[in-house]
């Protein structure tokens, strides 16, 4: 959650926020944030399948944070907007696995998911 006050982004810490398709907590505070000034975005054209609108038009989104250096191409919709919300989504997860290593959002999904199978491996003896 995010709170904008006189052109300064506040980032409210939300901790261990209940996950209902893990059933455990996962912690979010950490996920950092992005701000518009750190982006650089471009619009390229697409290639691949997808016909005449992926080919003709510049709808692929090549997303770089400046900071980190982190370079995202996203191309999967047809459509620029979507594709914009998805480039950031992934440059979103991807800064967030290299700041936080092991405490990353992926990582304690991951990490929850071995649990699982684990305990259903014990089980099942």
């Amino acid at each position: 959650m995010f709170i904008v006050n006189r052109k300064i982004i506040y980032k409210l810490p939300i901790y261990e926020i209940f996950c209902k398709r893990c059933k455990h907590n996962i912690d979010y505070s950490r996920v950092p944030v992005l701000h518009e000034k750190d982006l650089q975005e471009m619009h390229v054209r697409g290639s691949g399948p997808g016909g005449q609108k992926i080919n003709k038009t510049s709808n692929c989104v090549v997303l770089k944070h400046i900071p980190s250096g982190i370079v995202v191409k996203c191309q999967e919709t047809r459509y620029l907007e979507q594709n914009q919300k998805r480039a950031r989504s992934i440059l979103l997860t991807k800064l967030d696995n290299l700041m936080n290593g092991e405490y990353s959002v992926e990582a304690q999904v991951k990490a929850i998911e071995n649990q699982k199978s684990i305990s259903k491996e014990k089980k099942k003896r």
